[in-house]
């Protein structure tokens, strides 16, 4: 297990490499100058050839790159161009916001997702597993800033119960943190909780048809403990490759739900930083989702052998 996990975290460093490389040649390949968004319409030639001189940008893009890993090795991410801050420091001041809207949306869509797709299995063909496979497809089909706005329409604007945007940090108290995160949670996991829900009920009922489902029946064991003690923990292994593999899901929504929520985290940052075509806030931002994106498979994978205890490293 330990060479395992010493492999898979040395595997992490050239899956970023490659990342760097690939985001750094794709921002620099891509029209549009940094220099002429910072200096306006108003700026002549030469305010704007004096800002891709301070800004480093009138070097060779190989030359740019070397100079970027350098400060990256010693831990430093840049100055953001638009900002002017240390981007290390604005990915900190955003953090908390895109990691308690992730938390609560992963939290929800679980609680939800995992026991009707077990009960859809369960009631095979019946109103509740037709149902559950209608959900799976809308959920599929109706993009997220779509969902957003209907529920700003009906939950926020047509009954009052949650604000329309805006944002409470933890430290303000839990009550206003939830409130002003249940909406945005809600709209996230919409998608989530269609894509787990679906595989949980594919592989529950992959394993009803089991020999030790009907021993355990047969033994008269009530119906939730061969649900759940024999069913969903054989079906396990499934549903957590399909929770990492929605971290990506994920990770996209966050950008689109926190840009119509008006939530200040990383999602809402990665947009305003495109837009001002400041790159070293979207390398940084970028570098750190892919960084979580590789750790959450990590986890994963080690959670394989919780679930099923033949398997081993």
């Amino acid at each position: 297990m330990l060479n395992f996990l010493v492999k898979r975290l040395l595997s992490t460093l050239p899956v970023l490499l490659i990342v760097s490389v690939l985001v750094f040649l794709m921002l620099r390949l891509t029209p549009g100058d940094p220099a002429a968004v910072l200096a306006g319409d108003a700026a002549s030639t030469e305010q704007i050839a004096q800002i891709r001189t301070s800004l480093g940008l009138d070097r060779s893009i190989p030359e740019q790159f070397f100079i970027w890993a350098g400060h990256l090795l010693q831990g430093d991410l840049g100055q953001s161009y638009y900002y002017k801050t240390a981007v290390t420091t604005l990915i900190g001041q955003r953090l908390e916001p895109t990691v308690s809207l992730a938390a609560i949306t992963i939290t929800l869509a679980v609680l939800i997702a995992v026991p009707l797709g077990v009960l859809a299995a369960w009631r095979f063909g019946g109103w509740l597993d037709k149902g559950l496979m209608a959900f799976s497809v809308l959920g599929f089909s109706v993009p997220v800033f779509v969902s957003a706005y209907l529920l700003i329409w009906l939950v926020s604007l047509h009954l009052g119960w949650l604000p329309v945007q805006g944002y409470k940090r933890i430290g303000d108290g839990i009550g206003p943190w939830l409130y002003h995160l249940v909406l945005p949670a809600i709209t996230l996991s919409l998608v989530y909780i269609a894509l787990i829900a679906r595989v949980t009920r594919a592989s529950v009922l992959e394993t009803l048809g089991e020999d030790y489902i009907r021993t355990a029946r047969a033994k008269g064991l009530p119906e939730v403990a061969v649900l759940m003690r024999h069913a969903l923990a054989n079906a396990a292994v499934p549903i957590a490759t399909v929770i990492g593999i929605g971290v990506a899901l994920l990770i996209g929504g966050v950008v689109v739900t926190e840009s119509v929520y008006a939530i200040p985290g990383l999602g809402r940052l990665t947009v305003d930083a495109v837009l001002a075509r400041d790159f070293p806030t979207i390398q940084g931002v970028i570098l750190l989702f892919s960084f979580i994106y590789v750790m959450v498979n990590l986890l994963v994978d080690l959670s394989y052998v919780f679930f099923d205890p033949r398997i081993r490293y």
